[in-house]
């Protein structure tokens, strides 16, 4: 069984251009246009996909989580709720983004983090579900979620990989529509700190699932390096300016960013090539300019037989013999008058 994902009829496999989420989180700062002109520039930059984050945010903290003081420069309110609830996107907006998305050409999810927010996007009928990093364990929301019957995308940052492997056990049992992300929950995540390599254990570790990335870091290079590793996944934080108000802005990808990321990624799918070693027409004018071929060093006569003393090897490459038959053509003779310089041809010999 080949690996594949398949999302709003978009298959994603080992042979398919990456699948870019641009997440856009709460990036939006609670403005709808905001959201709108992120989901756009994302569509313009080549992003597959932008997400947002969906929470039931008295339900999901605790009371006292709920009413603490939020006082910061990133606060959009006095208590982490109300800042949360500024924050959050109720039906109406999604009602409006949906057709928006639609329109763009661009598929659009959210991350659910309780199941009141599952319920809440499964009746919107949202064609994929991301699970994030900090619900790893959480078994009960995992396979909630599964049961839903859509696509699901984990994040495994702060986990082992008996972490990840509960959660895709968990989840397999009502789903067969997973991937995993490597995930580093470091804000941003340190170079040295990203483990690319699990990329590739989890392709041996989970032989039928699509694998991916999802990246904390600052800069594109990474992803390019995990598209190599087998990633066909890659989640980037998306803003319009990383100077703006909020906390995930300054780690975000703005629109140049993720075009040259997704730019990147096609020529490196391009690149990677088929493992046929080839030689292509391109090559043709170089193969002739720094090429060599086997001509004669001085003037030969008819019947002369060939040695070191009067065969040699010179660029440019041509119609004579390629170098490698040196040594296969050392005592043979020369059938005919040969002038210095004269590319030696397997016709020109005999003996």
């Amino acid at each position: 069984m080949a690996r594949s994902l398949t999302i709003n009829g978009k298959t994603i496999d080992d042979d398919s251009p990456c699948y870019v989420i641009a997440e856009v989180g709460h990036n939006h700062g609670g403005k709808l246009e905001t959201c709108k002109d992120l989901f756009r520039k994302a569509k313009e930059s080549g992003a597959s996909a932008v997400k947002l984050q969906k929470r039931h945010n008295k339900t999901l903290f605790s009371r006292e989580a709920y009413n603490r003081p939020y006082d910061n420069p990133n606060s959009y309110g006095g208590s982490y709720g109300e800042h949360r609830e500024f924050l959050e996107f109720e039906r109406a907006e999604y009602e409006e983004l949906i057709p928006f998305c639609k329109e763009l050409g661009i598929d659009f999810f959210s991350t659910a983090f309780d199941i009141r927010s599952a319920d809440f996007l499964a009746e919107l009928d949202m064609p994929a579900y991301k699970m994030a990093s900090g619900d790893i364990r959480n078994t009960p929301l995992i396979r909630h979620v599964a049961k839903i019957g859509k696509p699901m995308i984990i994040s495994t940052g702060a986990a082992t990989l008996d972490d990840a492997r509960r959660a895709f056990e968990t989840a397999a049992e009502h789903n067969t529509q997973i991937a995993l992300l490597q995930c580093t929950a470091g804000y941003p995540a340190a170079f040295e700190e990203l483990d690319l390599d699990v990329i590739r254990t989890y392709r041996e570790q989970f032989p039928n699932t699509v694998c991916g990335l999802s990246a904390h870091d600052n800069g594109i290079a990474m992803s390019l390096i995990a598209y190599v590793l087998g990633a066909r996944i890659v989640e980037k934080h998306f803003t319009l300016n990383r100077a703006m108000k909020g906390t995930d802005h300054a780690f975000s990808l703005e629109p140049l960013g993720l075009q040259k990321m997704v730019r990147d990624l096609t020529r490196a799918r391009a690149a990677i090539g088929d493992g046929v070693k080839k030689i292509y027409p391109s090559e043709e004018p170089a193969l002739v300019k720094m090429g060599k071929q086997i001509v004669a060093s001085t003037d030969l006569r008819e019947g002369d037989v060939l040695s070191a003393e009067n065969i040699t090897v010179r660029s440019p490459g041509g119609e004579g013999l390629m170098p490698f038959e040196y040594d296969k053509v050392l005592g043979m003779k020369a059938r005919r008058a040969l002038a210095q310089d004269t590319p030696i041809r397997r016709e020109d010999l005999t003996g």
